[in-house]
């Protein structure tokens, strides 16, 4: 009887010509990259969270959950802003008292000065 040799096994696909074995990654080194990235991602999460951003979310989710934003201002705090809102009112009346003296005198000023005969040309 004839024996017939086993079938010789499959040989191994072959690579690409510009495959390079020595960048193949090893599991180790897999498991370093997926720490670090998800270390990463926390880290960024942190600084996103604690930021401005961070704090409209959270204003936003105060305002859904119907607290309010900001705490009512204490009575004493009223008054003071209250008087530091009328000192600025006579302030700013004060101020355009000054500008209407301003400009009153830099017209007399200019009339003063205008050539005889220039106010028949100028109306």
């Amino acid at each position: 009887m004839l024996q017939v040799p086993p079938p010789a096994p499959p040989l191994p696909p072959t690579p690409p010509p510009d495959f390079d074995p020595n960048l193949l990654l090893a599991s180790d080194d897999i498991v370093k990259i997926v720490v670090f990235a998800m270390l990463g991602l926390v880290f960024v999460t942190y600084a996103i969270a604690r930021g401005p951003i961070g704090a409209a979310i959270g204003a936003a989710i105060r305002r859904m959950a119907g607290e309010e934003s900001q705490p009512a201002a204490l009575p004493g705090q009223l008054d003071a802003m209250r008087a530091e809102i009328d000192h600025l009112h006579a302030q700013v009346g004060e101020l355009a008292e000054r500008q209407d003296f301003s400009e009153r005198m830099l017209a007399q000023v200019r009339k003063e000065r205008q050539l005889p005969g220039a106010a028949d040309v100028a109306g």
